[in-house]
């Protein structure tokens, strides 16, 4: 958490809050994705995703389309200006951690690296249990 609002901090400014950015980094990753799918993975209501859904989509992010599979329900798609902001956004991170860790000296990098395959099972771990909880059927991210 600390490090992604070091991350955001000083970045340059965004049009979208991080709300939607992060819903759109669902869709990009996870999407074609139903609308009540995505609400639950992002942990709001349905008023508020189809509200932020609504945002994505005037921003040219995401498109809506008819489930083929239900015709009551809608499926979210990123079109390709909101996946390349993603990217973008994530290249851009990547990018300032790598600049951080060069300027670790070497134990301190080691340390680092000895620690993220334990962090990323703990990660695992709370996406599996979060799923379970949920219903959802979101691939890990």
């Amino acid at each position: 958490m600390h490090i992604g609002r070091a991350l955001r901090k000083d970045s340059q400014p965004e049009v979208l809050a991080a709300e939607h950015r992060s819903a759109l980094s669902v869709v990009v990753f996870a999407g074609p994705i139903r609308m009540g799918t995505l609400a639950t993975a992002e942990r709001v209501g349905a008023p508020a995703m189809t509200k932020t859904v609504a945002l994505l989509e005037g921003e040219g992010m995401v498109t809506r389309a008819a489930d083929p599979d239900d015709d009551r329900a809608v499926l979210i798609r990123a079109t390709r200006k909101g996946a390349t902001a993603v990217r973008r956004g994530r290249d851009e991170r990547v990018r300032r951690i790598e600049h951080a860790l060069a300027q670790l000296g070497p134990e301190a990098r080691q340390r680092v690296a000895a620690a993220m395959g334990d962090l990323e099972e703990v990660i695992d771990l709370l996406e599996k249990e979060n799923r379970r909880r949920s219903g959802a059927t979101l691939p890990s991210l």
